[in-house]
């Protein structure tokens, strides 16, 4: 089995508020530190939450593993417990030789209180050789003035993350040719476990703030379904500017990014310095998994501004990443697009559709030579007709997309390997759930609402967060990439359903019939007036269309559009029109850059996405 360093740190946390006499008659209560702990671990592990590994810059990982048996002599009451909380942060069974029997046994009993899954420790005799030579813990290089003694003992244990002892306690193999992914996807034995560590550790984290500060308690994945469910309204109500309920009373830092950017009143998303670290460094593996590669020279032209976090969390992302990047946002031109790929030799670019395509349609018409390799995007789905154009006209071989959200940011990705609109998940980051109407989970394979648990933010904790996404899990399956995880089909928005005539049809099932079209772009508005439902379609394409050939392809493909209804003839209970617009046509939202893709007038303010 396993062992998790953030299992440690809830026992320790929990040690701290349930001290003991004895701790303090030895001088040791400032080493009980989980805040200094958490720090220096993370940065032992570079990165908690993506322990065992470590991906090295080139996209392959190391393994962390322990080293076995620990055994402390029990000298000096200070050293051992370093020795002691590293011995089991890095997995390892640790072993305490000693004269002061009741000080550990007191130690190891606050610890394991805490009820979390701990290395196994043995308080024992000072003579007792069993277990081997003494682990020496030296002395900590740590100098100067500090205000408390446990502000000092908080630096020392802060210091030991860097030196060289902490780093006899573990091994550290190089995994070539394994990325993040890959290591993940083959943990089978350990996936829930590994899991399970992450769900408790949010769990303890989350119960900081005011409103998760009853959660149940959390073992596993087993427990998800006895937590509630987080959705939109409640979110809007407990976090900045309206309240800081899911805030904790950790002092601020990070970055604060805005959602709400389509329509209604702004809801502020705070990412702790922690949180947004540990964004970045889950997203760069993502990237590598989408296609880019060492030496890439990539045009960033996703959308930012005004607080929306598009542009400035990608750009964090590739700077750690072996590639030349340049960051425009959405005001590129064709002029700029065609200067960087004839005097930087770019070969690839990241945006939203509704920008890039119509910039690189127009930029092919000015250069007939143009040619591209990678298109990565995300924020819509790009149809099968738009890739078909950039494979057949620019000669791009790959085309992956990214499922991210300002709230919780990265949900999923496509491979190379894998097409439409199926992504392999980010579990380890965002856990994802699919659900019916009444939030009961449904089985692999069945479409439902999407729950999000972000198990790497821990200020304004997403908890099964319902994001307003539909879509269906399909079971692991053989991919060229080396991942065998979990699939996500992304279904769209949960609000693209577009009702009328007591019938349904899904937005996206609109879109894939006017692919014959060459539609880029839908926006389906609904409006009703007088007993009469009128249905407007407004089309993007870069073909002249006449709208009358396309209203006939709707009314013949879906009898929710069609003329045909069940009341009486000389009732008018339902209009479909057509508009039919160029490329770039319909109009954008200035923050977000996104088309609204469903507009449904006859309930308030309409659903959007």
């Amino acid at each position: 089995m396993r062992h998790y360093p953030t299992d440690l740190l809830l026992a320790v946390e929990h040690a701290e508020r349930h001290p003991v006499e004895a701790l303090a008659e030895h001088g040791l209560t400032g080493l009980l530190n989980g805040t200094a702990l958490t720090e220096a671990l993370d940065e032992l592990f570079d990165g908690l939450g993506r322990y065992p590994w470590r991906p090295l810059p080139d996209g392959d990982v190391e393994e962390f593993a322990p080293v076995g048996t620990v055994p402390l002599d029990d000298e000096e009451p200070r050293a051992t417990l370093r020795g002691l909380l590293y011995g089991l942060a890095t997995g390892n069974r640790v072993v305490v030789r000693t004269g002061r029997r009741d000080l550990w046994l007191a130690v190891t009993g606050l610890l394991t209180g805490a009820g979390v899954p701990l290395p196994d420790v043995t308080v024992t005799d000072r003579d007792d050789r069993t277990a081997g030579p003494p682990f020496e813990v030296p002395p900590p290089r740590v100098r100067g003035d500090f205000p408390t003694e446990a502000a000092r003992q908080a630096a020392e244990l802060a210091a030991d993350a860097r030196a060289g002892w902490v780093g006899r306690l573990f091994t550290r193999d190089h995994l070539a040719g394994v990325s993040l992914a890959v290591a993940r996807g083959r943990d089978v034995a350990e996936e829930p476990g590994r899991i399970g560590a992450k769900l408790r550790y949010l769990a303890g984290r989350a119960r900081r703030t005011r409103y998760y500060r009853d959660l149940p308690a959390v073992t596993g994945r087993q427990d998800l379904t006895r937590l509630p469910i987080l959705d939109k309204a409640v979110l809007d109500a407990h976090t900045p500017p309206v309240s800081r309920d899911m805030s904790s009373d950790a002092p601020p830092s990070g970055e604060i990014l805005r959602s709400g950017a389509t329509t209604g009143e702004p809801r502020y998303i705070v990412y702790s310095l922690t949180d947004w670290s540990n964004m970045v460094r889950e997203a760069v593996p993502m990237l590598y998994g989408v296609g880019l590669e060492k030496g890439d020279r990539l045009v960033n032209a996703l959308f930012g501004g005004s607080l929306y976090g598009g542009l400035i969390t990608s750009s964090c992302e590739l700077s750690r990443m072996p590639i030349e990047c340049y960051t425009t946002g959405q005001h590129i031109t064709v002029d700029d697009l065609l200067a960087l790929v004839r005097n930087f030799s770019v070969n690839a670019v990241v945006g939203q559709p509704a920008l890039i395509l119509p910039l690189l349609r127009e930029a092919a018409t000015r250069d007939p030579g143009l040619r591209l390799e990678k298109v990565v995007y995300g924020g819509t789905a790009m149809t099968e007709t738009d890739k078909a154009w950039l494979r057949e006209r620019l000669g791009v071989r790959v085309i992956s997309s990214i499922l991210a959200a300002n709230d919780g940011a990265q949900l999923g990705y496509q491979c190379p390997g894998l097409d439409g609109t199926l992504h392999h998940l980010c579990d380890d980051y965002n856990l994802i759930e699919v659900v019916d109407e009444e939030g009961r989970p449904v089985p692999d394979g069945e479409p439902g609402h999407l729950l999000v648990t972000a198990l790497q933010k821990f200020e304004g904790p997403l908890i099964r967060y319902r994001i307003g996404d539909v879509g269906r899990v399909l079971p692991g399956r053989d991919c060229g990439c080396g991942i065998p995880g979990r699939i996500l089909e992304y279904l769209g928005r949960s609000d693209g359903l577009i009702k009328v005539k007591a019938r349904t049809v899904l937005y996206d099932e609109i879109l894939t019939a006017l692919a014959v079209f060459q539609v880029s772009r839908l926006q389906v508005e609904i409006t009703s007036s007088d007993g009469t439902d009128t249905v407007v379609v407004r089309t993007e394409s870069p073909l002249d269309l006449d709208p009358e050939k396309v209203r006939h392809l709707l009314g013949s493909e879906f009898e929710a559009l069609s003329d045909r209804h069940a009341f009486g003839d000389g009732l008018e209970v339902f209009r479909l029109l057509v508009e039919c617009h160029p490329e770039g046509g319909l109009p954008r939202n200035p923050v977000s850059g996104k088309v609204r893709p469903v507009i449904d007038r006859r309930v308030g303010s309409g659903a959007t996405s």
